[in-house]
């Protein structure tokens, strides 16, 4: 068997090549926001690529700026920006946790969004007066 330096070289290439490959492969899905050239945090890992700035989590109201990489909730009817979550929530698991992504949102102010999109979401109506039902029972 005669091997040439030519296909020497075309083995090395076609090798270089599908290694290059392999590693763009392995990379996974990528975040594009504004501002961030961090990785997103741990629990946050979309399944696609997405342009977004906010992530709410309804079961515990608040949200996630990934641009300043802080938490925005309402402490005291204000609301805030802490790099870090309040003891209430230390224990927390936010890689189980339920959260939706915020599209097409990039203001600095959230309350908007939130008093347009989610403020009274979850609330209980126990104070809502109810329709008047036929309460006759059926007898079989």
């Amino acid at each position: 068997m005669n091997i040439t330096l030519k296909d020497l070289y075309k083995s090395a290439i076609l090798f270089l090549i599908a290694l290059i490959l392999l590693l763009l492969a392995s990379c996974g899905p990528m975040v594009m926001t504004a501002g961030v050239y961090e990785p997103p945090p741990p629990w946050f890992y979309p399944n696609r690529l997405e342009v977004v700035r906010y992530v709410y989590f309804p079961d515990y109201r608040f949200y996630y700026d990934l641009s300043a990489r802080t938490y925005v909730y309402l402490d005291g009817g204000v609301w805030v920006r802490r790099k870090i979550l309040p003891p209430r929530y230390r224990n927390l698991n936010l890689r189980r946790s339920r959260y939706e992504r915020v599209k097409g949102y990039r203001n600095d102010d959230i309350r908007e969004y939130h008093e347009k999109n989610n403020a009274n979401r979850g609330r209980s109506n126990r104070n809502t007066p109810r329709s008047n039902r036929n309460t006759t029972r059926r007898s079989g």
